[in-house]
């Protein structure tokens, strides 16, 4: 018991800047409270005391407003930050080194009793505050729940789930996409990312316009090729002085639209 209550003090101060001393994590994080009152209840839950498992549930609830269920897992080196109305069902399981923010729902959609209803965090998951998991799916090693995300699917390791409802970031898509909005003037993250139907739009009117851009911009340089290889016919030198051979964007009028 000694050993997980120094791994948890250890990966608090690790984890949290703010984290002065051993003494002030041990008598002032209400997180650490609520995890160890958790192992308590947890053990009398598999033990076959449910009603003593769900008091000291009931317990850390009042003492640290944080709602852990005594049938949930949780594994080792796991910090709940601030904490205050974070909720963990009864299905739930949080593998080890994840770090959990206030706020954050690990909530079931389905009222079937024995089936498992709750979110699966892999190790090393991070969940932003207020985000919300909900439904019995995995969320995998080292991926990362956006802040107030409310999350309906599995994520895969590694990845980044944002928005209502949640979706995975393409990382390569969207940096394409700032590339682009950047030479227009703007930053289509300032828009948002998310599935606002605004944002939408924008992302289609961001790609729209680079492929027409580029697809007028290919056509000039191909008319412009085959008049420089017939320069001696009448009336080869069709290209006018005006003709954009090179991609370019109207930044100014762009950022009027977007205003």
């Amino acid at each position: 018991m000694f050993d997980r209550l120094r791994e948890d003090i250890a990966c608090i101060r690790e984890r949290d800047p703010a984290a002065r001393s051993t003494w002030e994590v041990l008598t002032c994080y209400p997180g650490l409270h609520a995890l160890v009152l958790h192992r308590w209840a947890h053990a009398c839950w598999r033990g076959g005391f449910l009603w003593l498992g769900r008091f000291i549930s009931h317990f850390g609830r009042w003492l640290t407003g944080i709602e852990i269920h005594p049938g949930a897992t949780i594994g080792r080196r796991v910090f709940i930050d601030h904490g205050m109305g974070v909720v963990i069902g009864e299905t739930a399981e949080i593998g080890d080194e994840c770090t959990i923010y206030q706020g954050v729902t690990l909530g079931g959609t389905s009222l079937a009793k024995g089936a498992k209803r709750h979110p699966t965090l892999g190790k090393g998951v991070i969940v932003s505050a207020g985000a919300k998991v909900l439904g019995s799916f995995t969320v995998g090693d080292g991926a990362r729940v956006g802040s107030n995300a409310v999350l309906l699917q599995a994520v895969p390791p590694g990845a980044t789930a944002v928005g209502i409802p949640a979706r995975v970031v393409q990382k390569s898509a969207d940096a394409q996409r700032e590339e682009v909005a950047a030479k227009m003037g703007f930053s289509a993250y300032g828009v948002t990312q998310g599935d606002d139907p605004v944002a939408l739009a924008m992302r289609g009117l961001i790609d729209n316009a680079a492929s027409h851009e580029h697809q007028i911009a290919l056509l000039w340089q191909a008319i412009e090729r085959l008049s420089a290889g017939a320069r001696e016919l009448p009336g080869a030198d069709c290209v006018p002085q005006d003709a954009r051979t090179r991609e370019a964007f109207d930044a100014e009028g762009l950022t009027r639209l977007v205003k």
